[in-house]
């Protein structure tokens, strides 16, 4: 049974208040949603991790309680994070999935406070390589222009984000699939500024916390070699493999997840 939530804010650098959501007891674990969600992203796993974690699953900027800036730009996404980290007064394990890897490992350079991560395929380009297609995100603007918000989302999650029409099918019957259609118009922005993202190994050559990388045994091939070359470049990481999983394994394959993550952190660091 998930334990009684309670919601708190964190301010970030720029002075906006990103809303976090406690449930649980134990270690604190701090939770990072990818593009198009918030904070019920986890819902799925959230009751089998309550029973062993303290819990944080942040809705992140302009999205559920966290509130939004006129201007954008993926520096304050990783400010965020860090902020809610920090508000933890003790060591937390962060955990990201997809966008929300990506921000939760730049934001472990911005604190001191992580002593473990566990990134889900973020989404990182190899040099000379476009994640998105312009005419992708194009199309997925027109849907918006046009109020369809669905075949927004459903552009983004089959040609963005990789996943198979049968993963389609079941997330539409999980809590993400409304939290998808609400933030809908948040992915072109994000789509954009992960673009312009630069990965730059040699900012990471010392660093030191254990990372955790996951990774969908049927996810895209782009996202396999995103999780390669963040493990070439982190000097500690694993990286474990979900069978049958694809990218949104916390909604299609919540058991599998839960299980990988809580017995590799019981392995040491």
């Amino acid at each position: 049974m998930t334990s009684v939530a309670s919601t708190d804010r964190a301010t970030s650098s720029d002075g906006t208040e990103i809303a976090y959501e406690r449930t649980g007891d134990g270690p604190p674990l701090v939770l990072v949603h990818g593009t198009a969600g918030d904070h019920t992203d986890w819902q799925r796993v959230r009751p089998a991790l309550d029973e062993r974690f303290a819990v944080y699953a942040l809705d992140r900027r302009g999205r559920g309680e966290s509130v939004d800036t006129a201007k954008y730009a993926l520096e304050r996404e990783l400010e965020d994070v860090a902020a809610v980290v920090d508000s933890v007064d003790e060591p937390v394990v962060l955990l990201g999935h997809s966008a929300g890897a990506l921000y939760a490992l730049e934001a472990t350079l911005r604190t001191d406070n992580v002593e473990r991560l566990v990134l889900y395929e973020p989404p990182i380009a190899e040099v000379g390589e476009r994640l998105v297609p312009a005419e992708t995100v194009a199309r997925i603007e027109a849907h918006l222009d046009d109020g369809d918000r669905e075949e927004a989302f459903t552009v983004f999650l089959r040609e963005a984000a990789g996943e198979s029409r049968e993963d389609i099918e079941a997330l539409k019957a999980a809590p993400a699939w409304g939290v998808g259609l609400e933030t809908a118009h948040t992915i072109p922005r994000e789509i954009r500024a992960i673009d312009d993202y630069r990965f730059d190994s040699d900012r990471f050559a010392a660093f030191t916390v254990p990372t955790l990388l996951l990774s969908g045994g049927e996810s895209p091939p782009f996202m396999e070699r995103a999780t390669a070359l963040v493990d070439k470049a982190l000097p500690n990481t694993r990286v474990v493999t979900l069978p049958g999983a694809g990218h949104e394994a916390m909604n299609t394959a919540p058991e599998s997840f839960v299980e990988t993550v809580v017995e590799s952190l019981r392995s040491p660091g």
